[in-house]
């Protein structure tokens, strides 16, 4: 086992002028479960990709444990990955599969055929093991490619979205067992994903990456309640945070006919911006319901409720939010609000219900820089 450490690592493709990855700084302790997640060209597989070896780095370093890696070939860094499409051959048996990378290596027959048949245990592919590629699911090749990587007793694992080829129910089960896996293995494993619930439920700390730069690096329950920015906020949970400027009128937040009492570190970090704009972050699970009397009470619109069993979620407008020149939302730059309920909640179309945040559970941002402001 090992640690990883970026240092400075920056990666420019050949005829761009902006950085994939721009100085990304660090640090996965030994046996962690670390997990890069971002949107799509954010620099999260370019990552994995420079720790692999598979992309030059143009400046920085990269260490694997004390040794730098920076310069050394792929097969030479002791790492194994996991890519998305599996990358199984097809005219091998899954014993073949898994075994292939030691045989390369000349490692004794006895000796593959022992760390096959542990491997094939842990992953209950046992009864698969003379069997083609063809001849499994999406799952079972899956765990075939995790096998291969398990057989080689790398350092450390690299995983490269090996979900997103599953269907949902699948893809569910599968990462439940590659979490477990991991944490009995305690092999030090960089996973990619693009999917934040994949983040959130998998990983002992979340990297996130916007545009090439790291944002963001804590553990999930940290990153939930208190996203560093505007972006992160947005970005970690599912469905997203309610999110957008409000204006500051007299030491409150007012969107619409909406009007929230700012703390008091918050309006003294105003002060010393701009003073004018806050922006302002709940999740659908931070309200409750109110009445119209009470003074920070949020009247919503409804336009569309949507029934699930074990909960509801409510979407609608806050009232008088047409004369808002910013949007407030659940999304990039909605304008509909999603709050959820518990499923008894009885709610129509085009009723207006009233909302309180809970204490705790309004987030503020800067609305020049996106930085989180007050506790």
């Amino acid at each position: 086992m090992a640690t990883v450490t970026f240092q400075n690592a920056t990666r420019v493709y050949p005829g761009s002028d902006k950085p994939a990855v721009d100085q990304l700084n660090l640090e996965i302790k030994d046996g962690e479960f670390l997990v890069l997640v971002g949107p799509s060209g954010c620099g999260k597989s370019t990552s994995l990709r420079m720790l692999a070896g598979l992309e030059d780095v143009n400046g920085g370093r990269i260490f694997i444990g004390d040794r730098d890696v920076t310069d050394v070939s792929p097969k030479d860094r002791d790492i194994a990955m996991v890519f998305q499409n599996y990358a199984l051959y097809p005219h091998m048996t899954v014993a073949d599969n898994m075994g292939f990378a030691l045989k390369i290596a000349g490692v004794d027959k006895a000796e593959i055929r022992k760390r096959v048949e542990e491997a094939a245990k842990i992953l209950d592919l046992t009864q698969y093991l003379d069997r083609k590629p063809k001849a499994l699911s999406g799952g079972q090749r899956q765990r075939v490619a995790m096998g291969r990587a398990i057989v080689r007793k790398p350092q450390v694992f690299l995983m490269d979205e090996p979900l997103s080829n599953l269907d949902a129910k699948l893809r569910v089960q599968t990462r439940t067992q590659i979490a477990s896996l991991q944490r009995e293995l305690g092999v030090t494993t960089v996973y990619v994903t693009h999917d934040q619930t994949e983040a959130l439920t998998m990983g002992d700390r979340i990297a996130v990456l916007k545009d090439g730069l790291l944002q963001q690096v804590a553990s999930p329950d940290e990153m939930f309640t208190r996203p560093a920015n505007a972006f992160v906020a947005g970005f970690i949970g599912s469905p997203a945070m309610n999110l957008g400027n409000w204006r500051v009128v007299d030491g409150k937040a007012v969107y619409g006919k909406a009007a929230l009492p700012l703390p008091a570190d918050v309006v003294t970090a105003l002060n010393a911006e701009n003073a004018n704009a806050v922006t302002i972050g709940m999740r659908p699970e931070a309200f409750e319901t109110a009445t119209e009397l009470e003074s920070d009470a949020i009247p919503l619109r409804v336009t569309f409720v949507e029934h699930l069993g074990s909960d509801s979620y409510i979407y609608g407008k806050i009232e008088g939010a047409d004369n808002e020149a910013d949007r407030f939302g659940s999304g990039d730059n909605s304008e509909t609000m999603t709050v959820r309920v518990p499923p008894e909640t009885r709610v129509n179309a085009d009723d207006v219900i009233y909302l309180r945040a809970r204490t705790g559970h309004v987030h503020y941002f800067s609305a020049n820089t996106g930085l989180r402001i007050g506790n």
